[in-house]
């Protein structure tokens, strides 16, 4: 897990409809970051439909909202396209962005151990600044968490 206080690292990746974004992109603004494991599952579908849900509080706080898979750019078109997601899906296939924000981690699923993304999310100040980090989020309560984190 990155430390609060320093530089979020630099990325540069396709959104769902294959435009590249990166962080620098969001100078002056406030960025909340995260990493899901996968589109249209039932955690990572609550959780973005919780951001969807609260977007208009985000944005009156100046605030974007990125949500970071391994998933295609074409299955994130088809995840914003089926829930009405108002917000930016980046495609992550060769995990630089996930392995630099150090979510790619050993998980175990019914006793057996693979590789995936921990539910993490990042909350990046306007100068590119880590100011909130929180690990193993549980994805139905996130999306309020991280309003609060923008209000605390």
């Amino acid at each position: 897990m990155l430390e609060i206080g320093t530089k979020a690292p630099a990325f540069s990746l396709p959104d769902q409809n294959g435009d590249m974004h990166t962080l620098e992109d969001y100078k002056g603004k406030k960025v909340i970051l995260y990493f899901y494991p996968k589109d249209s599952t039932a955690g990572c579908t609550k959780q973005a439909c919780g951001f969807a849900e609260l977007y208009p509080e985000f944005t009156e706080k100046d605030a974007v909202i990125l949500g970071v898979s391994k998933d295609s750019v074409k299955s994130h078109k088809n995840f914003e396209t089926k829930y009405q997601l108002p917000f930016t899906l980046l495609s992550d296939p060769e995990l630089s962005c996930i392995q630099a924000y150090d979510v790619w981690k050993e998980k175990k699923n019914y006793g057996k151990v693979s590789m995936g993304v921990v539910r993490t999310t990042y909350l990046i100040d306007e100068d590119g600044i880590i100011i909130k980090a929180f690990n193993k989020v549980k994805a139905a309560e996130n999306p309020a968490q991280m309003l609060e984190a923008l209000y605390g």
